[in-house]
């Protein structure tokens, strides 16, 4: 592995593209630390310190985590990439009841480059709203504690915190699309998996400070705890490698056809079912709408709607079931949102293929659909403990929830598959240029043949 990865830097091509992608996320790295105008960072860091001891804590994770931090700064890159997931996600959706989306999105390049602009106009949109309402939220002292954010509230700085938030999130989305262009792996999620990373250093300090070796007076972890901590996180990291490259394989037979002189067909191929064909979609939308009740109870002040929402954070035991009834819901919906078992059929019998066994059109469509959702079921199990895990690990070690969530959740989820796609894109590259990839198949092959 450590040859596959000094030979990146022989190939020119390879290492311009590893180079401009290194150097667009620490772009994005600086600009998360640029403060957004008339914001006093001192009392906001003072107020998310509080929080943070707070069950409200939990409200602002998700975002600060997609943000690399940004959100508890305030700064020019606030809102990050979420506006563009949301957005992704709400065309997806859409693409899937709205015909002319649909049948946009069976255009080819043309079409697919229709609903990129489409989801770039949504990205904006979004962005607008949700940094208006982010002014609105920081001019009242009363959700702070007391404590004056804004030096000077009114509009000047509501349009100034929506024009800086929104240009820093429409900023964001062309470092993903240049990466995407220029560099290796997708933009979008490098950029997410940098911000997520970008917190490891912060754990890793909790975890020395829970420890402390040179102050066992203070110590918080024994050695045994701290051993199976490191047990336990690389039990988890395969796990979650086995169920993210986990397919079943559906052989597909292609009859033989004649046309003029040549004759196609006639191979044998599989279409790859994936156990989680969802990702982490499904965590996503469970968290959003789990976290409702607690946003709504920050304007409600009623003793049996806050009583309700203190029930819904996280450790609770129902927190954890809900959580991950919500995600086992959102597996099988994005699924069948995403994955069209007609569709796969009639391009199937157009092209003269045929499951072996099985009957073309109908037939066929029903039994893709019966096995996958089979193996989606194991699938969104996993998802759901996976999400629940840092939970149980934190009420049960006593130990910050920074740290544990690297021990399951969304960040884990996305940082394992981010890492596993642009291994891939590069080992593709080392392998057309004669080299070696990352796992030395080609000796294993010469040795067999």
């Amino acid at each position: 592995m450590l040859e596959a990865f000094a030979n990146t830097l022989k190939i020119p091509d390879l290492r311009k593209k590893i180079l401009v992608t290194l150097g667009l996320i620490a772009v994005y790295r600086i600009g998360t630390y640029i403060p957004t105008p008339g914001i006093d960072g001192a009392k906001l860091a003072q107020f998310f310190a509080r929080l943070a001891q707070t069950s409200g804590g939990a409200l602002f994770g998700i975002m600060n985590m997609f943000s690399g931090g940004a959100i508890s700064r305030l700064t020019i890159f606030a809102l990050g990439i979420m506006p563009y997931i949301s957005s992704s996600i709400i065309l997806q959706l859409l693409t899937a009841v709205v015909p002319a989306l649909e049948k946009l999105s069976k255009e080819g390049e043309a079409g697919h480059k229709k609903i990129v602009q489409y989801t770039r106009y949504g990205t904006i949109a979004l962005a607008i709203i949700q940094s208006y309402f982010i002014a609105l939220w920081l001019e009242s002292p009363a959700r702070f504690q007391g404590l004056q954010i804004v030096q000077f509230p009114g509009w000047s700085f509501r349009i100034l915190t929506v024009i800086t938030l929104t240009s820093g999130t429409a900023f964001i989305m062309w470092l993903g699309e240049q990466i995407q262009e220029y560099g290796i792996g997708n933009g979008m999620s490098l950029i997410i998996t940098a911000g997520i990373v970008s917190r490891i250093p912060t754990a890793l300090y909790q975890v020395w400070a829970l420890f402390s070796p040179f102050a066992p007076e203070k110590a918080q972890l024994d050695p045994l705890t701290l051993i199976l901590m490191v047990v336990m996180l690389v039990a988890v990291i395969i796990a979650v490698i086995a169920v993210t490259q986990g397919q079943r394989k559906i052989p597909v037979q292609y009859a033989k056809r004649v046309v003029g002189r040549k004759i196609y067909g006639g191979q044998s191929t599989f279409i790859p079912l994936r156990v989680n064909q969802a990702g982490v979609i499904p965590i996503i939308f469970a968290q959003s709408i789990i976290l409702f009740p607690a946003t709504i109870a920050g304007f409600i002040p009623n003793q049996g709607f806050q009583r309700m929402a203190m029930s819904l954070t996280k450790g609770e035991w129902l927190y954890n079931s809900v959580y991950a009834l919500l995600i086992l819901f959102f597996a099988y919906f994005y699924t069948a949102i995403t994955f069209n078992p007609i569709d796969i059929s009639n391009n199937m019998k157009k092209y003269g293929g045929f499951v072996p066994g099985i009957r073309p059109g109908k037939q066929t469509a029903e039994f893709l659909d019966f096995i996958m959702t089979r193996i989606t079921l194991p699938g969104a199990a996993f998802l759901a403990l996976i999400a629940v895990f840092p939970s149980i690990i934190s009420n049960w070690l006593k130990i910050p929830y920074l740290v544990a969530s690297f021990f399951g959740g969304t960040g884990l989820l996305i940082i394992v598959g981010v890492m596993l796609d642009t291994m891939k894109q590069i080992e593709s590259h080392l392998l057309m240029r004669h080299y070696e990839g990352f796992m030395k198949k080609g000796k294993m092959k010469a040795r067999i043949s």
